[in-house]
């Protein structure tokens, strides 16, 4: 494989024996493998990055075999989720057109399945009762409430834990070795903290700060454009004051020449209104969360985070 090769990629388990942590899980769709044509249809829930797209073209490689990618659809329903996918894509693929008799049934992998439309859904649920003898589906959601109740009970569900600061730490390590990379313990927690127990987040975030030579603390904050975090105080403060032109400046610096993302300037931001000593941190962390959501909606970032700066400056006075 060559450098370029993504890690996420390069050191992804395809057997269910090699998924990081997940005991009980694996342990049960281990059971139900035994007798692969009766494996009901799965739905897999919990956070990012705990292993559930992982776990799922593992099941594909162990029932299909070298034949897994020719009977396999896996498709990112947060990419395509109306009910046109379903009926173009997921229903061509699943309809019986005679295969090899060698395979059980063909897998149909649809991640991020709680983005999809609610008609979707509906249509989807029809497709499963009609390609039962023939077809099997696992659904990926993280959140397991946005997926109708027809189509959850029709499937299996396990749930995904959140992956603990030791099995993230250990796997970080192990890649570090096999890479070769130099690393200390206080690298590979900051790796840990910044990416919230995601571990996809974790490996490509080790990839990026190995670019930069050893894996430490300072090397890690700066490969996640978090270098300049404690600034995120100062402009807090400069915003309650009612500097708003040097708030901004800071902010747009911040973002725009160290990389820092709007999300997490926000989340930065949110922490460091527990440091202050001020009356107001109910007014100030309602004002966060309400552009918080506004960013998520797909409005502008640089005008809605320009507006809070402005609304912190009000709540100051």
């Amino acid at each position: 494989m060559t450098e370029s090769f993504m890690w996420v990629e390069k050191y992804r388990p395809v057997k269910l024996s090699d998924v990081v942590n997940q005991k009980d899980v694996i342990g049960s769709l281990k059971s139900l493998l035994k007798n692969t044509s009766e494996m009901p249809h799965l739905m897999f829930s919990g956070s990012a990055g705990v292993g559930k797209t992982t776990t799922a073209l593992c099941i594909a490689r162990e029932v299909l075999g070298d034949s897994w990618k020719e009977y396999t659809l896996e498709l990112n329903a947060s990419d395509e989720r109306g009910i046109n996918m379903v009926r173009e894509r997921v229903k061509k693929f699943a309809r019986f057109s005679g295969f090899d008799t060698r395979i059980p049934f063909k897998l149909v992998i649809l991640d991020e399945a709680d983005e999809m439309t609610s008609d979707a859904q509906t249509a989807l649920r029809r497709i499963i009762e009609d390609t039962a003898s023939h077809c099997r589906f696992i659904m990926i959601a993280n959140n397991i409430s946005k997926i109708i109740e027809p189509l959850q009970s029709r499937c299996a569900v396990f749930k995904f834990t959140r992956l603990t600061e030791k099995d993230i730490i250990n796997h970080l390590e192990e890649i570090c070795k096999k890479e070769k990379i130099k690393y200390d313990k206080e690298g590979l927690e900051a790796l840990y903290s910044y990416s919230e127990g995601d571990m996809r987040h974790s490996i490509n975030m080790l990839q990026a700060t190995a670019s930069l030579g050893i894996i430490n603390e300072d090397h890690v904050k700066a490969s996640a454009g978090l270098a300049k975090t404690s600034d995120v105080g100062e402009i807090l403060k400069l915003a309650l004051a009612g500097k708003l032109t040097e708030a901004r400046n800071k902010m747009i610096e911040l973002i725009k020449v160290y990389g820092m993302s709007e999300s997490d300037f926000l989340k930065y931001l949110n922490e460091e209104c527990y440091k202050l000593k001020t009356d107001n941190l109910s007014e100030i962390l309602e004002s966060i969360a309400k552009y918080d959501y506004r960013l998520v909606i797909g409005s502008n970032p640089e005008i809605q985070l320009s507006a809070l700066l402005a609304e912190l400056g009000k709540i100051g006075k």
